[in-house]
């Protein structure tokens, strides 16, 4: 068969001289005069397709849409004219007018706009500031009603729904729903209500409610400036930020001793702070590992992945990726499950105690941690150098065998003792024979 064509040095003299340089050069620098570069104050993203992909449904709004992420999804249309009520809301209690709010946000749009990780060319101006007025006054007034017994005149139309409330509050800490904290804080700050609260409070306030002091401390808002706040997901995680900061060290060993191991190596397990998930430490010498309570329920699990998500994207690093791979080390059994549970550390309203597990693994699922830059790396080491030795499971095995209860107690000294008199007793025979 005979095939016929040019030859590659033919094909390439062709390609050079088809091929208009300046013109192509000129398209290029175009783009990239047009290329939307990632600003400073980038805070807002779109979750991982190696996270998404794990579980959709954790990431993704379910009622309302906040931001342009998820914004005119037809699944999401109802709220939008819930948004308009509370619009025409905002502006009577806050003796505002359209076109000042309109013009507060239009003045902000280029900083709005970079605290996302998209450029939303699709979005006009007109669009997006419209976006941004309703979002904000819709949120402003969820978390009023929250906050005070302000009652709106279409409050049971919207409200009147118990699974819609609890819904709204998972959708507003999402991180692709999200929009700049400072935008809130800055319409809250305009209106006539500026006296009663700051945006600060109300957020702390609607965010303890619905998912309680364990990821909200109250002293909380006395530590926290509004200035500091990128978005609701950032807050969550600088509430939860560990009470006392420890440098990140390498990680020599990859495993963590199981809490079955644990137990049977003497490690005491002791109940942390309430308030501090992520204050987790261990005593060397004294043999104590301190974990905070945790609480399992189904809207922990969305918690975790977006704060986990949040922080894969913005840090380098971090506690809570870090975190979940340790408890995941922990709980690699019911047993394990048990034995933290008995003491506190894990507390579950799920089905039973295979239920936490499949939690616990499906959230290490997809997590990537630095072995170079680990944040619980001094408490892996120190437990798996504990649990190395064996005259703490020498000792520990005895407690467990022979001293759990009183009366194996006395059975053990009685025991020794009958031990030590038969042994003086053959020794003092033994020296009347001689």
């Amino acid at each position: 068969m005979e095939i016929v064509g040019t030859s590659t040095e033919q094909m390439k003299r062709n390609y050079h001289v088809s091929l208009d340089i300046d013109k192509l050069t000129a398209y290029v620098q175009e783009e990239l005069k047009t290329l939307h570069a990632f600003c400073s104050k980038c805070s807002i993203y779109r979750v991982p397709k190696r996270l998404r992909d794990l579980k959709d449904r954790a990431f993704t709004p379910q009622i309302v849409s906040i931001g342009p992420i998820h914004h005119g999804k037809e699944e999401l249309k109802e709220m939008e004219e819930h948004k308009k009520i509370f619009l025409q809301e905002f502006l009577q209690l806050s003796e505002l007018s359209v076109k000042e709010c309109i013009a507060a946000i239009a003045g902000r749009e280029t900083r709005l706009r970079n605290c996302f990780a998209d450029n939303f060319e699709n979005i006009s101006t007109e669009d997006f500031v419209k976006m941004m007025l309703l979002d904000s006054s819709f949120i402003i007034v969820v978390f009023l009603i929250r906050f005070s017994s302000f009652t709106p005149i279409n409050y049971d139309r919207i409200f009147g729904k118990p699974w819609m409330i609890r819904g709204i509050d998972f959708d507003m800490c999402l991180l692709e729903n999200q929009i700049p904290f400072f935008i809130l804080d800055d319409l809250l700050k305009l209106s006539k209500r500026q006296d009663e609260c700051s945006m600060i409070e109300l957020t702390l306030h609607f965010l303890s409610g619905a998912f309680g002091n364990s990821w909200v401390p109250k002293v909380i808002s006395e530590q926290i400036k509004s200035s500091e706040v990128d978005h609701f997901v950032d807050l969550l995680r600088k509430c939860q930020q560990p009470a006392k900061r420890k440098q990140p060290q390498a990680l020599q060993t990859r495993t963590t001793p199981s809490a079955m191991e644990l137990h049977q190596s003497g490690v005491k397990l002791k109940l942390g702070s309430r308030e501090k998930i992520f204050d987790m430490n261990f005593d060397l010498y004294e043999g104590i590992l301190e974990i905070p309570p945790l609480y399992l329920e189904d809207d922990t699990e969305m918690l975790f992945r977006n704060l986990h998500a949040f922080e894969e994207c913005q840090c380098r690093g971090g506690y809570v990726s870090d975190y979940i791979a340790t408890i995941r080390n922990l709980v690699r059994g019911t047993n394990d499950v048990e034995i933290l549970a008995k003491n506190g550390i894990i507390d579950y309203w799920l089905s039973d105690k295979d239920a936490v597990m499949s939690v616990l693994r499906d959230l290490d699922g997809g997590n990537r941690i630095s072995l170079d830059n680990f944040y619980y790396a001094d408490v892996v080491e120190d437990l798996n150098k504990y649990c190395g030795k064996r005259r703490y499971k020498w000792i520990a095995a005895l407690k467990q065998n022979y001293f759990h209860n009183p009366w194996a107690s006395i059975s053990v000294v009685a025991a020794g003792a009958l031990l030590i008199l038969t042994v003086i007793q053959t020794v003092c025979s033994v020296i009347q024979v001689k």
